[in-house]
């Protein structure tokens, strides 16, 4: 008897070529990153990794139970502060780090996170030498600067995860706006991660259609503008920040390096002369591949976009100052 299944084929892993992949933090936005990975289907084993006893062991287990339902391969293990358990890993996403408490100052937020930063960074490479890290952890374009002194390899290998994000919620309210499907839309965004970065409707197409042609301007100001403050935006709804869109951006850059699709992102990035900017971790359009950071792209910017990214980079570098002038990482 012939039993056909009306199951559509799923990716399969080369057994000969095993694939990890780690995340560091097993809060929201790192269990979420986990689930998104393990989904896709495309590694043989996401280790979840935190710092408080049995919380991603319960995690991992609770995704790992999702697999007959959502039919894949991949499997989730948690472990407690167990680094040797994430040896080999191809590609680490370091959501670790404390919220803003209230009274917290932001130079008491740099100096908590950047201690958990740099000891998290300090165990990866220790048994990780060749892994992407994908920094995730708030200040974010100061804590993948703090990630990168600390690991002491090339910066094609440290970046971090904002410019996916960012744009997602932009091309999500255009999709709004427009009344269209997000799928349509393509967009960059640059700068730092905050209120400082640099949307740029000049670069921002639906269906290949420029977006001014869709949108009128008052009313994609108004979009830029809330793009801008969207982490804000989640925090007075939640009480909390985001994590369903986090987590799943950074899944989709782990995506595009265990996979070698060569996807160009906006991703945090250290400059090193790119856009008239040197020693700074910013926001940019960058080829992601196998090897991390194959390429940063230089778009032609005018006058109005330079200055806005030199605004921003401003911003940035000074609160890079400022975990400089802590000596956190030696």
């Amino acid at each position: 008897m012939n039993i056909v299944s009306n199951l559509a084929p799923r990716k399969t892993i080369n057994p000969q070529n095993k694939m990890k992949v780690t995340v560091v933090g097993a809060g929201n936005v790192g269990a979420t990153c986990a689930d998104v990975l393990a989904q896709k289907d495309i590694v043989n084993e996401v280790v979840l990794v935190d710092i408080k006893p049995n919380f991603a062991e319960g995690k991992a287990l609770d995704i790992w139970q999702t697999s007959p339902i959502n039919l894949y391969d991949t499997r989730t293990i948690g472990v407690t502060n167990d680094y040797e358990k994430t040896a080999g890993s191809e590609v680490v996403v370091i959501t670790s780090g404390l919220p803003r408490k209230p009274g917290m100052t932001r130079d008491d937020l740099i100096a908590t996170n950047a201690g958990i930063v740099k000891s998290v960074t300090e165990n990866v490479i220790k048994y990780s030498p060749n892994a992407k890290i994908i920094v995730v952890s708030n200040p974010l374009d100061v804590m993948t600067y703090c990630a990168y002194l600390t690991a002491k390899v090339d910066s094609s290998k440290v970046f971090g995860m904002a410019g996916i994000l960012d744009t997602a919620r932009y091309r999500a309210f255009l999709a709004t706006e427009i009344g269209c499907s997000p799928k349509d839309i393509q967009a960059v965004l640059m700068g730092g991660h905050g209120d400082t970065m640099v949307p740029l409707p000049r670069y921002t197409t639906v269906a290949g259609i420029p977006v001014t042609e869709l949108v009128a301007k008052d009313k994609l100001d108004a979009i830029i503008q809330r793009a801008k403050v969207g982490g804000g935006e989640i925090v007075n709804l939640l009480g909390t920040s985001a994590w369903y869109a986090p987590g799943a951006a950074a899944a989709q850059m782990v995506e595009a390096i265990v996979r070698d699709q060569k996807r160009i992102y906006p991703v945090c990035a250290l400059l090193n002369g790119e856009y008239g900017l040197k020693d700074i971790y910013l926001g940019v359009p960058v080829i992601l591949g196998k090897n991390g950071i194959e390429k940063i792209i230089e778009l032609q910017l005018n006058a109005e976009e330079k200055a806005l990214l030199d605004a921003s980079a401003k911003a940035v570098k000074e609160v890079m100052e400022v975990l400089d002038n802590m000596k956190v990482v030696a």
